[in-house]
């Protein structure tokens, strides 16, 4: 007498169909792990894909603008070329950050000596709502004569920071009076209006006079 298990049709098909389900299985499992062991040997090697991105390096700043210096004159970023320039952006009311900066470019054009005649150091306004050509006039009395001072229009000016990237903002005070907001590092460029360095605010003499003949030696 047989002990054995009858199968009928019908369950042979129904171990078919597990076995292959589970071959199935072991394919997409055996796949995945050969994906991640492979994309691990190469981030072990440092060879993993990366974005192709086109740049110089530098970052863009500085472009096109056209404003009128304490003198009267209509001037562009080709007035400047030719020497590297020092691009300082505030305003005649501001307390501190200017004015120090501003005696600070001064007292680095006298460490340069003879060199200082081939440097541009140029002031430009925020508050051209203010600071006309006059008032920058009188306001640059108080530093070395070669720095040169710039406003315009609210357009001209808004168009010239943001091509430097300079950032700036009207801030109410009491009495219906304001002070302006704004980037307060010194944009060094070479003769060619390239970025060449930023002097940051109160950044040591020695580091500060570096990154100018640096920008004179290009």
């Amino acid at each position: 007498m047989s002990t054995g298990i009858i199968e009928v049709p019908g369950m042979i098909a129904l171990r078919i169909i597990r076995w292959t389900a589970w071959a199935l299985v072991a394919v997409v499992l055996f796949g995945a792990g050969a994906i991640a062991l492979g994309w691990l040997q190469v981030e072990k090697l440092g060879l993993r894909a990366q974005p192709t991105v086109t740049s110089s390096g530098v970052p863009a700043v500085g472009g096109p603008f056209s404003l009128i210096n304490h003198r009267g004159e209509r001037v562009t970023q080709d007035t400047f070329k030719g020497k590297p320039t020092a691009y300082f952006f505030g305003f005649t009311h501001c307390p501190e950050v200017c004015p120090t900066t501003l005696f600070e470019m001064s007292q680095h054009l006298k460490e340069l000596g003879q060199d200082a005649d081939r440097l541009n150091v140029v002031f430009v306004t925020v508050d051209p709502e203010r600071d006309t050509p006059e008032l920058l006039k009188t306001y640059l009395e108080s530093f070395d004569p070669r720095i040169v001072a710039l406003t315009g229009t609210p357009e001209e000016m808004a168009a010239a920071a943001k091509a430097f990237r300079i950032g700036y903002r009207k801030v109410p005070t009491e009495g219906g009076d304001y002070m302006m907001d704004h980037t307060s590092s010194v944009i060094v460029t070479d003769a060619k209006g390239d970025l060449v360095s930023l002097i940051d605010y109160h950044e040591d003499e020695a580091t500060a006079l570096a990154k100018l003949k640096k920008a004179l030696a290009l």
